[in-house]
């Protein structure tokens, strides 16, 4: 169960970079509050912070449940070769990112170092 904790936090980690990633600071300051319901646009301005949060608090919850079970070092290891992974196949298969066969040679030699780190957890 610790290793299903451990890939839902990396799911979790993948969603929170993405959030980053298209959160913009200067939009919410053309919010107006006082009419923050009435236009849809705020909502769209706000929903990057509120999955940053949200993604944020659920990595952390998941994140240390696996860590109750699963060495430290392992557990990290393998939660950031599972996120790079995640995210590189993102970028590739949902925002239509270039990439080249060493790539997922490189993202293959990543799985296979998590799949030895598991078998010796």
């Amino acid at each position: 169960m610790s290793w299903i904790y451990l890939i839902v936090a990396s799911m979790f980690e993948i969603c929170w970079t993405f959030c980053l990633k298209f959160m913009n600071v200067k939009r919410v300051r053309t919010i107006g509050w006082s009419s923050f319901f009435s236009r849809r646009e705020n909502m769209e301005i706000l929903a990057p912070f509120a999955g940053y949060v949200v993604f944020g608090i659920g990595n952390i919850i998941f994140f240390s449940m696996a860590m109750k079970y699963i060495p430290a070092s392992v557990a990290l290891a393998s939660w950031m070769g599972l996120t790079l992974i995640g995210i590189k196949l993102a970028e590739i298969y949902l925002f239509k990112q270039p990439s080249n066969f060493y790539q997922f040679i490189y993202m293959t030699l990543i799985m296979i170092g998590i799949v030895g780190l598991k078998r010796t957890a």
